[in-house]
């Protein structure tokens, strides 16, 4: 059986209020930081800049206020979370798919599934880690950095600390990212003279972490080279809700064969109103004034989830995580570097 799990609303709305209007507040500041040149020029953007923010605040004065901003942040954290990830379909289009071609797919899903594997297989096997903290950092790694880990924590219900230790990962790595990539491109070049511009933004693309670090590392190449990141980016991102449905169903399954669950298959809701979104816009049913608006609203809830989870985000906990969380980030981002560009190679080389 399949129970689709649809949100509930909270009693006393009025005990919300300050925590989200906090998070709000520093959602706010992380996006005025990021349109400064000089944070836009290093690829930051506010998701990033927002639990960054939320951190820094959260572990110095947010306990003055904590008991009485608790709730709010919790609700920003986990119910708008949702909502933003289903907004953030209203950035995406069936059409670009067909942009990128068979060959993007292609590349696409072998480095999602390739990296995610490795995310599993090393993060228990080689570094003894829980299974929530390896999908978590296989889920940012392999799909879209922070949002890939927040859209996930929810399924597989991993606890806070968890989740901002893996977020860490992925700003950490993505971040150096953003330097290594432009770098990388005349010698990549030099090794593979048919290697195009397009061809290195289809690599970039496909391999790095947050939307907004694939547009900054194009951006220091070319404008060919951006434009091509961002659609081959666009369609992992794209990839969040099949990875989402497929995580659930395996979570779903191993619970009832250990016997600790029912075996109904617990899909998530915003999973699937984020396709809805994606088709909505792709068929163009809603006024472009509508859609812009409904982008704008989805760049505030997903800023006040990161700073709402910053917020709830212990350095103690990352203290308590100790270094394996980082030693698989750090495996995963040169099995992106190297192994990426190993399957965009082969992949180009079967299709030319």
């Amino acid at each position: 059986m399949t129970d689709f799990t649809f949100p509930t609303f909270p009693a006393r709305p009025q005990r919300f209020i300050p925590g989200l209007l906090m998070a709000l507040l520093l959602a706010a500041a992380a996006t005025w930081l990021s349109a400064l040149p000089i944070i836009a020029s290093l690829g930051l953007g506010a998701l990033t800049l927002a639990i960054i923010v939320g951190v820094v605040f959260g572990n110095t004065l947010y306990f003055r206020v904590a008991t009485r901003c608790d709730a709010g942040v919790l609700l920003t954290k986990q119910r708008l979370l949702r909502l933003g990830i289903v907004l953030y379909g209203f950035r995406l289009t069936v059409q670009q798919l067909t942009e990128v071609g068979i060959r993007g797919i292609a590349i696409d899903l072998l480095t999602l599934g390739s990296t995610f594997f490795i995310a599993c297989w090393a993060g228990r096997r080689l570094l003894g880690l829980d299974r929530e903290s390896a999908w978590l950092i296989g889920a940012g790694s392999s799909i879209c950095g922070a949002a890939a880990i927040l859209a996930t924590g929810p399924v597989i219900k991993a606890d806070s600390a968890k989740v901002a230790v893996a977020v860490a990962t992925v700003v950490i790595f993505g971040t150096l990212a953003i330097f290594i990539y432009p770098l990388l491109y005349p010698y990549a070049h030099s090794l593979f003279p048919r290697l195009t511009p397009e061809i290195w933004g289809v690599y970039t693309g496909s391999t790095l972490h947050e939307v907004a670090q694939v547009v900054a590392a194009g951006h220091a190449v070319g404008p060919e080279t951006e434009n091509a990141a961002v659609i081959a980016k666009m369609l992992r991102v794209m990839m969040l809700a099949p990875f989402l449905l497929l995580l659930s169903a395996w979570v779903k399954r191993t619970a009832s064969q250990s016997g600790t669950l029912k075996t109904r298959i617990q899909i998530p809701w915003f999973a699937l109103l984020f396709i809805v979104a994606v088709l909505l816009n792709s068929l163009h049913l809603l006024p472009a004034s509508l859609v812009s608006g409904l982008t704008q609203v989805d760049n505030v809830l997903l800023a006040a989830a990161m700073a709402a989870l910053g917020l709830t985000t212990r350095f103690a906990d990352l203290r308590q995580a100790g270094t394996k969380p980082l030693m698989l980030g750090g495996l995963l981002f040169i099995w992106l570097i190297a192994g990426g560009g190993i399957i965009n190679l082969t992949v180009q080389h079967l299709w030319s």
